[in-house]
């Protein structure tokens, strides 16, 4: 078995760091005005500028950014001005206005022909695509910092997964790029297929198929298969696709990337998979992990305790192998990575109470990233106690009390000590628990804070999970503001 160590830094290798608008810090221009009117097909007007960077959003505009003024629910022309005293190079825009900017019938049709652009300019770069139920930001983060490794690399920053954020990471691509990965998302049908086609990926990972999102699909989990299926329409022809064995959607995706004459490669505890997880084992700091990749049995290191780190490793390394980053290099990655705000990041918070664990999972949630979550938290050492707080799952449809309350069966498993429910649907899950589990249940995020806060004592660790838009991240925040409070006093 070939235990992993950390390898060599050369020059080569070090990561390229992002400039402006997430453009790579390269020395020519992202992009010139000239370049944007051809590729936009509009028509330059003012001074002739030079970007650096690409923004959709004023308030986030860096020196030498193009803005894009779409329209929307706020019209973005109102805020060229602003974009432009902010230090923007340029903007398109729908009709010329003061200062530099490129005029074109349609600003979104213009960043979506600016995002083709790119692509087709950087054709040396191999290109990759996760989308999944749980655990695509994190896998596609993690296949960034293996790429950043190997060489001039881009991809997706935070969650720029949608119908804006796709093209706006593909426009922000550098002519020079070598690697580049994709995170693609969805709520509905039919809006992977146009990103992929954008993308024109030469490997697609599908992380995970669970029942998220179910309320806006009438089959359920089987509809949000077929639109997760959907990133495999624009993977280039003899292209890989990236599955997980253990997901019991697999053969019908396997199918799927067959009958489109695409490869496949496997991830998971399943015997014959090409990435295999052979023990997952947490310790101090986040956990070990030995596995067998192709022929090679290897064991590393992870930052992260929780045990779909596991297969989602594995899954992060067979993308870096198909797009040419080596392995060892791929295990320098994993065992340097953080985990991401939101998705498993711990702090230590000291109080006049003492000291606690806080695990921070408030992104988002869903019945397996929640079950998966409490499994984590029972599975480690503590001196205090196991502490969840949880905030409401959301589009999970007409069956979405049910599964809330069916989660108790997870906290009994796991030996949680205590439980903090806050919203309409986690009321369920209150219920359904025995009053010895019951921490205290309130309507609202807000309104559970000091109940949660008031419990946490020295020596506990509390984990922090539900759906963003239930607001689990206000949790964390009064927490950590209650703590530091409580320390100075």
């Amino acid at each position: 078995m070939m235990l992993w160590k950390p390898a060599a830094r050369s020059a080569w290798s070090l990561p390229v760091t992002s400039g402006a608008g997430g453009a790579l810090a390269l020395a020519e221009p992202l992009w010139t005005g000239s370049d944007i009117a051809e590729a936009t097909r509009g028509v330059a007007h003012g001074p002739r500028f030079v970007a650096s960077g690409v923004s959709i959003d004023s308030r986030d505009i860096a020196p030498g950014d193009l803005f894009v003024a779409l329209t929307g629910a706020r019209d973005g022309h109102d805020f060229v001005p602003s974009a432009l005293a902010k230090g923007a190079a340029g903007a398109l825009t729908a009709r010329p206005l003061d200062g530099s900017c490129v005029v074109v019938d349609d600003t979104f049709e213009g960043l979506k022909r600016l995002a083709e652009a790119a692509r087709i300019r950087a054709r040396q770069a191999r290109r990759g695509a996760v989308t999944g139920s749980v655990g695509k930001t994190s896998v596609t983060q993690l296949v960034r910092a293996g790429l950043d490794r190997a060489g001039a690399a881009h991809g997706s920053i935070k969650s720029h997964n949608n119908h804006l954020g796709v093209p706006l990471t593909l426009a922000r691509m550098p002519a020079g790029t070598r690697r580049a990965i994709f995170e693609i998302g969805m709520n509905h049908a039919d809006e992977i297929t146009p990103l992929t086609l954008m993308v024109r990926p030469h490997a697609a990972a599908i992380t995970t198929v669970e029942a998220v999102h179910v309320e806006n699909f009438p089959d359920g989990e089987a509809g949000v298969a077929r639109a997760k299926a959907e990133i495999l329409d624009g993977v280039e022809p003899g292209g890989l696709a990236i599955l997980n064995a253990d997901n019991r959607w697999f053969d019908f995706l396997k199918a799927e990337a067959r009958r489109r004459g695409l490869r496949v490669r496997a991830f998971g505890k399943a015997k014959g998979s090409d990435a295999q997880l052979l023990r997952f084992a947490p310790a101090p700091g986040g956990a070990s992990i030995e596995a067998r990749i192709d022929d090679k049995r290897v064991e590393f290191p992870v930052r992260q305790a929780a045990a779909h780190w596991g297969p989602m490793s594995l899954c992060a390394l067979l993308m870096m192998r198909a797009l040419d980053v080596d392995l060892d290099t791929g295990l320098d990655a994993l065992a340097a990575f953080e985990p991401l705000a939101g998705r498993g990041a711990e702090r230590r918070l000291k109080t006049g109470r003492g000291e606690f664990v806080l695990v921070d999972e408030s992104y988002n949630a869903s019945p397996v990233s929640v079950a998966a979550a409490l499994t984590s938290l029972g599975a480690r050492a503590v001196r205090g106690r196991r502490i969840a707080a949880l905030t409401d799952m959301l589009e999970l449809g007409a069956e979405s009390p049910a599964r809330h309350a069916a989660l108790a069966q997870a906290v009994e498993a796991a030996g949680i000590d205590l439980v903090f429910c806050a919203g309409p649907l986690m009321k369920s899950l209150f219920e359904a628990l025995p009053p010895s589990r019951r921490g205290g249940y309130a309507a609202t995020a807000e309104e559970l804070s000091p109940l949660l806060n008031a419990a946490v004592g020295a020596a506990d660790v509390v984990m922090i999970k539900g759906s963003h838009a239930s607001l689990a991240s206000l949790l964390v925040e009064n927490l950590v503001a209650a703590a530091a409070l409580d320390g100075e006093g």
